[in-house]
C-alpha cells in the first residue's frame, strides 16, 4: 500500500503566519542589526528576528517554569 505524499497545501496550512508584529528601532540599533546580519551572512532577516525572539522567550519560560516549592524551601 502506497503512502500518500504530503501536498504543499497541507504544509502551508501548518506553517501559515496570520499575525503580524512590527517594532521600530533607532539608528544605532538598526545599524547594529545590519552589521550583525552582514557579518554572519544572514540573508533572511525576518526568519532571523523570529527565531532569535522566540528562542529567547522559550529560554526564559523554561528558566521560570512553575515549581511546587519556593526557591528557599528547595535549598533547605
Amino acid at each position: 500500500m502506497k503512502k500518500k505524499a504530503e501536498t504543499s497545501t497541507d504544509l502551508e496550512s501548518v506553517t501559515t503566519r496570520d499575525f503580524k508584529v512590527s517594532f521600530t528601532l533607532n539608528e544605532k540599533e538598526y545599524n547594529a542589526v545590519c552589521r550583525y546580519l552582514d557579518k554572519y551572512k544572514i540573508s533572511n532577516r525576518n526568519r532571523w528576528f523570529r527565531e532569535t525572539i522566540l528562542c529567547h522567550i522559550l529560554q526564559k519560560m523554561e528558566e521560570n517554569h512553575p515549581t511546587l516549592f519556593s526557591e528557599n524551601e528547595m535549598r533547605r
